[in-house]
């Protein structure tokens, strides 16, 4: 979740709360929650958007440990998702073996 929050944020930094919670699939409460956590650890820091009309409303700017922290979830995500596609077709591989011959051509034609 933290990995989505910290992109969404870096591409968005004037979301609001509610925006996220709808965009992560996470309740208004939780994001809240969450947004704290991030802003204790120092990952992202707290601005007024001052575009807004309603000068309550923050901007959530990733600081320079949350851009860090964003790239290091960036690879572990991709370092993950590579391994998974590698497997899965290695898995097409061996399947696609066990066919008689053509059997794959045949069910997409």
């Amino acid at each position: 979740m933290h990995f989505r929050i910290l992109r969404l944020l870096q591409e968005n930094p004037e979301m609001s709360q509610r925006d996220l919670a709808k965009a992560v699939g996470v309740s208004v409460g939780r994001m809240n929650y969450v947004l704290n956590a991030l802003v204790d650890k120092g990952l992202v820091k707290l601005g007024n958007f001052t575009a807004a009309k309603d000068k309550r409303r923050y901007a959530y700017v990733l600081t320079p440990q949350g851009i860090a922290k964003r790239a290091a979830l960036t690879r572990s995500f991709l370092a993950r998702k590579v391994a998974e596609y590698e497997a899965l077709r290695e898995e097409i591989e061996t399947l696609s073996l066990e066919l008689p011959n053509n059997a794959l051509d045949q069910d997409r034609g």
